[in-house]
């Protein structure tokens, strides 16, 4: 798949004020600072489309993105961590319960993780979550251009052997770098098989 036109549509700040219209739904979520902004960037090849941030914890709304005029790419805000009051990351996490339990156009859940850390709890119990809750999601490797080949794999591995013990099935996952657009047509190519499975 080529991207010819990306573009911002709206945030919402809740579920019930996203756009009315059928079109799929591909979001995108992930610990602050995972490097979400920058991975759907070199997705788009539109370096400007989300916005990045050194300040983790920037996207507070369901930002919304229309790619071909044909589906949305959703910027979901992080979990976890960010310099936020309790009661901000509560609505946050209600409103991301709310929008990935509720959203029937949310044809699948890009789940981000950084390739350098080992697996991480918080991470770890967002993926158990989707699973329980019946939610299709992919998981998407980050940073993979900061690691050796060798050590990514490794990583990735240790990852995959982790949810093994608990997951009958293991979930797809891709390994991405916004700096080498490592995964890129890889990715695209996911969105446009479930896109033509859908019609």
């Amino acid at each position: 798949m080529e991207i010819n036109k990306s573009e911002f549509v709206t945030s919402a700040p809740y579920v019930s004020a996203c756009p009315t219209d059928t079109k799929p739904e591909y979001a995108f979520i992930g610990r602050s600072n995972v490097g979400k902004s920058s991975l759907i960037n070199m997705l788009c090849n539109h370096k400007g489309l989300a916005k990045t941030s050194s300040t983790p914890g920037k996207t507070l709304l369901i930002n919304y993105f229309i790619i071909n005029n044909e589906w949305y790419l959703i910027d979901l805000p992080g979990y976890g961590f960010a310099k936020r009051s309790q009661k901000v990351q509560q609505q946050i996490d209600q409103m991301i319960r709310g929008y990935i339990l509720q959203r029937k156009q949310m044809v699948n859940l890009f789940v981000l993780v950084d390739i350098r850390l080992k697996p991480q709890k918080i991470d770890r119990e967002f993926i158990d979550w989707l699973g329980m809750s019946g939610i299709p999601f992919t998981i998407v490797f980050t940073k993979a251009d900061k690691l050796s080949k060798a050590k990514a794999q490794e990583n990735t591995t240790l990852w995959m052997n982790e949810l093994k013990e608990t997951w009958e099935e293991l979930p797809p996952y891709f390994i991405t770098s916004a700096e080498s657009k490592l995964g890129r047509e890889e990715m695209l190519d996911y969105i446009e098989q479930i896109n033509k499975e859908i019609k």
